[in-house]
């Protein structure tokens, strides 16, 4: 039997108008992704199946500053160890063959003075190699191959001290040693400067002494996929700064805060507040100068994940002139306060520019009605205080107060292409 027709054509149906009909954006949650970079600058890459091991050879000085310091202090100390016993051994070889040990020859001349075992021989080798010298043992120049021995021991006890020192030294004076004095801002944040949407962190140097040609690079991470099909795992793109526009090195000598403007060049451009939430990317922060003191170059670096930028954000004041000084308050490095800000993407705002005039005619608003809030709670306060004839004087005067404070105009300016501006007045 035959299924009947309904007489409402499908295209009118149920399942189609909900086909045709607008969908909203879904926001799926964000897969925690490991980050390329740890907040204390440490790159997280872990190196595998590595197969010619011996390029780390050929480099030995190198391979030696990178490792960790309990690896250095072993190898330092059985380098010299080793050293000490093979020239014992050497030493106690060259009284061997010239029969020094033998008990029998009391009146004969040694090679070696006061050699007559292993035990001897192994202090002797340790006085001429760190050039000690007690007194007690001494060459003598009967012996043509206790000579080459000891200058033997004297080139190969001077390249040892010069390597296994020189690697002490470098590993000391390591340039990510400064860094740990050059800070950044917990978070990041987006607002509204110059009337264009910005992405800003703030830096800062805790030593007097200064780093000079100080240079800041940002840098978008993300996971992408080419048109191709072909998946770039690690995709870097680079982000201009202001000071990088300028080409001009930063004055760090007090905190500063280094600003992005989101533009048509800019990975966020097309990035709003909820999409941020939910994008994988990271933001690489890289700071570069030279050390005052010691001439080196360092670098200082950090990172931002999507949950640790805060949209709609500011970073408050900390710089204060007290009695002609200029102090810092370190105490409210990474603090920020919550601004008006639209929640659109920078594309979305460049279109639009009236929805950043309307966000912020309603905190203008919200601010007065605030005030407001806050003037009638004081005036019922001192209405209950004062009482009677009192109370009306200092009403009035409250008032008067008001109005004064609620009647400054707050003037807008939205860049518009060609030159001109649309103006809201409030």
């Amino acid at each position: 039997m035959l299924a009947r027709k309904s007489i409402i054509p499908e295209e009118f149906g149920l399942p189609g108008l909900v086909s045709r009909m607008p969908r909203k954006p879904v926001f799926r949650d964000r897969v925690n992704k490991a980050r390329f970079i740890a907040k204390n600058g440490s790159c997280n890459l872990a190196h595998k199946n590595i197969r010619e091991q011996g390029r780390f050879l050929q480099d030995v000085f190198t391979t030696l500053v990178d490792l960790k310091w309990r690896f250095t202090l072993v190898i330092f100390t059985t380098t010299f160890v080793s050293s000490w016993l093979l020239f014992a051994m050497s030493w106690w070889l060259v009284a061997f063959a010239h029969g020094d040990l033998d008990p029998k020859r009391l009146g004969a001349v040694h090679c070696v003075t006061h050699v007559k075992s292993f035990a001897s021989a192994f202090l002797f080798s340790i006085e001429v190699q760190v050039t000690i010298g007690f007194g007690g043992r001494m060459i003598t120049e009967q012996c043509p191959a206790a000579i080459t021995v000891l200058i033997l021991q004297n080139i190969v006890g001077l390249i040892i001290n010069a390597v296994m020192l020189g690697c002490i030294f470098m590993k000391t004076a390591q340039s990510n040693r400064r860094a740990e004095t050059l800070i950044f801002s917990r978070h990041a944040v987006i607002a509204v400067r110059n009337n264009r949407l910005c992405f800003m962190i703030r830096i800062g140097d805790l030593r007097k002494s200064m780093i000079i040609g100080a240079t800041v690079r940002l840098q978008v991470v993300r996971k992408t996929t080419t048109p191709e099909g072909e998946v770039i795992p690690i995709h870097q793109i680079d982000v201009q700064t202001e000071s990088a526009l300028a080409s001009n090195s930063l004055f760090l000598l007090a905190p500063l805060i280094i600003c992005h403007v989101i533009d048509k060049n800019s990975p966020l451009y097309e990035l709003s507040a909820m999409e941020l939430q939910c994008s994988d990317l990271e933001v690489i922060v890289i700071l570069e100068g030279v050390v005052e003191t010691t001439g080196i170059t360092t670098q200082a670096r950090t990172s931002y994940v999507s949950e640790e930028i805060q949209w709609g954000h500011r970073f408050v004041p900390i710089v204060t002139e007290e009695e002609g000084v200029y102090c810092v308050d370190y105490s409210k490095f990474g603090n920020t306060v919550r601004v008006a800000t639209p929640r659109c993407s920078a594309r979305e705002l460049d279109e639009k520019p009236s929805i950043l005039i309307q966000t912020l005619q309603k905190s203008e608003l919200s601010h007065q009605n605030s005030l407001r809030k806050r003037n009638s709670m004081r005036r019922n306060n001192s209405m209950r205080k004062g009482g009677g004839g009192g109370g009306g004087g200092s009403s009035g005067s409250l008032r008067r107060n008001n109005s004064a404070m609620l009647s400054p105009k707050v003037q807008f300016f939205t860049p518009v292409e060609g030159g001109q501006s649309v103006n809201a007045v409030t």
